[in-house]
């Protein structure tokens, strides 16, 4: 099973209110195509660890393994994976080569988690380039910073 992952996250003042838009998309064998959507807003926290949560909710909503194209304009998530970044951190306990500590880690270790039953792929996009899913997360994770009901983000 094929699955399309999209991804956005948003911060308005990084930090400050804050949300993430995701989508999820899977065309079934008979060509009919199935769409979700996941948003949610929070009162103060960052850009990246947005990001990050708007990956973490399109993995976890999968219940089963798939194979996956998980497409997003963050490069901070992406190349972390392309760039084997995320290697390096898992075998120096999250400390980074210059010695800092990987910011977000409780994120990670929860992405990592998520994505572990799947075969995935991570690509890159531009933002704000027309990509329509890309753009939609986009709208999404900005109107669930705008919006009532955020959430706190302890770690931010």
């Amino acid at each position: 099973m094929h699955v399309e992952v999209y991804s956005d996250g948003s911060a308005l003042g990084n930090p400050g209110p804050g949300g993430y838009g995701t989508v999820l998309r899977y065309v079934a064998p008979d060509g009919q195509e199935h769409i979700r959507e996941y948003s949610q807003g929070y009162k103060n926290t960052t850009n990246n660890r947005m990001e990050l949560m708007g990956a973490i909710v399109g993995f976890e909503a999968l219940t089963k393994p798939c194979d996956v194209t998980f497409t997003s304009d963050s490069k901070y998530v992406t190349e972390a994976f392309n760039e084997k970044w995320i290697d390096y951190w898992m075998m120096h306990d999250f400390v980074k080569k210059d010695k800092k500590p990987v910011k977000n880690r409780e994120l990670w270790e929860r992405l990592l988690k998520a994505i572990e039953p799947h075969n995935v792929t991570f690509n890159w996009v531009k933002g704000h380039n027309g990509h329509l899913y890309n753009e939609r997360c986009d709208k999404l994770a900005n109107e669930a910073a705008a919006g009532e009901n955020l959430l706190d983000d302890v770690e931010s």
